[in-house]
């Protein structure tokens, strides 16, 4: 396949990829249809007639309806291609038998991470100053300005750095889901095995409390070191200047003791990653999204743990991962989630298919259905072990599932929340995207977009097209890429700084 040969990517597909674009008066299927307009890279065209308000499909799948009569050849897109309905007859566990062969032999893979107290590995060594509330945003943020510019962090240099969690809530939250939602976000950073120490700054009467989350949490049995674990108020302290330097003041007296981790080689097995995918185009579900997702089939059969979320954008495509749940119970989550989902926007008079932005259709992506089946090819091929809520907990290996929106700070936050030592995000339009304490791997489905924003993109996945390289390979690319940033080479974004403001815990209800 050349870069300009159409790409059918199923033989029931009724479209193809054009992945050069064309010009008016080409006739890329040498149908005897020359096109009537220019076609953007990515973009479709008709392989066969479709009458108006038939099946578009892709993948083997459907992505929508046709508004008009399509002919063949012809381009389709928004104008002609519509949302619609898509099939809930679920056949869950059908295939398991063939995700189960599908999870690979491989040799056991190592890395360079440092070891907890508590069992857990991490590979990265920062303090966290998560903040309780909003109250207390700006003397986090101005404490971990101070001492940045100060130049100290300088002499640890096992010392990532110090980490500001700040957000808008902790007060006037609707109800239990919301409190419930931020209490484990916050705990799952202040607890994160790439964190050596936590200090948890309030104002002092906020709704979220400390003590609370202490006794909620290790009621549950959840493991954490305490001796790196410090709280502050602002009301105790004496006000915002003295807590400003109350702060500065613990970061100095941990600094030493947090110091004295090394990296040692831990078994890949560990590792926690988390899918993610953002500024998608026509690309992302050809040459990134699959390549990522043999990169999850490699970690499922390491023992380690893939984490695919983003659940408005696998509607649509949420068959495809229940035909493969390890159980009853697990497809069962799933669907629950589904269903809240489509509740959730109808009571806020939004629809589903509102997901694809200006730049995922400008990209090439026409419906949710389209774009959904793209990003589920991030997960693999592998059993789904395990579904998970927003910030719960990931304890399963394999490939597992979060809810979260589609939103990609809010949706890292819960994935890193769970425990996620690094995010994997493919992009085809570009994205400045970054995330503490665990880096994020940034990855371009496109040359154009590789060569546009070097500083950004860490692997390029253009060369799938241009190059002839298989998925299989870059797949296995990604994996390397994985360890060593595991070791601790810095990723594109960690060299920017980038992470610091891109901790926003998901809000669910009104705020009072």
């Amino acid at each position: 396949m050349t870069k300009a040969t159409p790409i059918i990517l199923n033989p029931s597909d009724t479209i193809a990829i054009l992945p050069s674009g064309a010009r008016a008066g080409d006739d890329p299927l040498q149908l005897g249809a020359p096109l009537a307009v220019n076609i953007m890279p990515g973009h479709k065209i008709a392989r066969v007639a479709h009458k108006s308000g038939d099946a578009i499909l892709k993948f083997g799948e459907k992505i929508g309806v046709a508004t008009e009569d399509i002919t063949p050849g012809a381009h389709v897109h928004s104008h002609n291609c519509a949302f619609s309905d898509h099939d809930q007859s679920y056949q869950i566990g059908c295939d398991l038998d063939t995700a189960r062969a599908a999870v690979p032999k491989v040799s056991p893979r190592s890395f360079m991470g440092y070891k907890r107290r508590n069992g857990q590995v991490g590979t990265r060594n920062f303090i966290a100053l998560c903040a309780t509330v909003n109250c207390s945003a700006t003397v986090i943020r101005q404490a971990a300005a101070e001492l940045n510019a100060s130049g100290i962090l300088e002499q640890y240099a096992h010392v990532d750095g110090v980490v500001g969690l700040t957000h808008s809530t902790g007060c006037g939250m609707s109800g239990m889901r919301d409190f419930g939602l931020l209490e484990r976000v916050l705990w799952g950073y202040a607890t994160h095995p790439n964190v050596g120490a936590t200090i948890f700054v309030g104002l002092g009467c906020e709704m979220m409390q400390v003590a609370r989350m202490k006794e909620i949490f290790q009621a549950e049995g959840q493991k954490t070191n305490l001796d790196h674990f410090h709280s502050l108020a602002i009301q105790e302290v004496g006000g915002t200047r003295k807590t400003i330097e109350a702060i500065k003041a613990k970061v100095l007296d941990l600094l030493p003791e947090v110091n004295k981790a090394r990296r040692e080689p831990c078994p890949a097995s560990a590792l926690k990653i988390a899918l993610q995918c953002g500024g998608s185009d026509g690309f992302s579900g050809i040459t990134a999204n699959p390549a990522l997702g043999k990169t999850a089939d490699l970690l499922a059969g390491l023992g380690a743990t893939a984490i695919l979320s983003e659940t408005p954008e696998i509607y649509g495509a949420e068959q495809l991962l229940l035909r493969r749940a390890a159980s009853q119970e697990v497809a069962d989550k799933l669907i629950a989630q589904i269903k809240w989902w489509e509740h959730y926007v109808e009571i806020n008079n939004g629809s589903l298919d509102n997901n694809p932005s200006p730049g995922n259709k400008a990209g090439g992506l026409t419906t949710i259905l389209e774009k959904s089946l793209g990003a589920t090819a991030k997960s693999g091929s592998t059993p789904l072990t395990a579904v998970y809520d927003y910030g719960e907990q990931v304890t399963e290996p394999g490939f597992v599932y979060m809810d979260t929106p589609g939103y990609d700070p809010v949706c890292a936050t819960g994935q890193i929340a769970g425990g996620a030592h690094m995010v994997v995000f493919t992009t085809g339009r570009g994205s400045a995207f970054g995330s503490k304490p665990a880096p994020t791997i940034k990855v371009a489905t496109n040359d154009r977009l590789f060569e546009a924003m070097p500083d950004d993109m860490d692997i390029n996945c253009g060369d799938i097209l241009s190059a002839g390289i298989s998925l299989d390979a870059k797949g296995a690319e990604i994996l390397d890429l994985i360890l060593a940033v595991a070791s601790g080479e810095p990723t594109k974004s960690e060299l920017l700084g980038l992470g610091d403001h891109e901790f926003i815990p998901w809000q669910v209800g009104a705020v009072m």
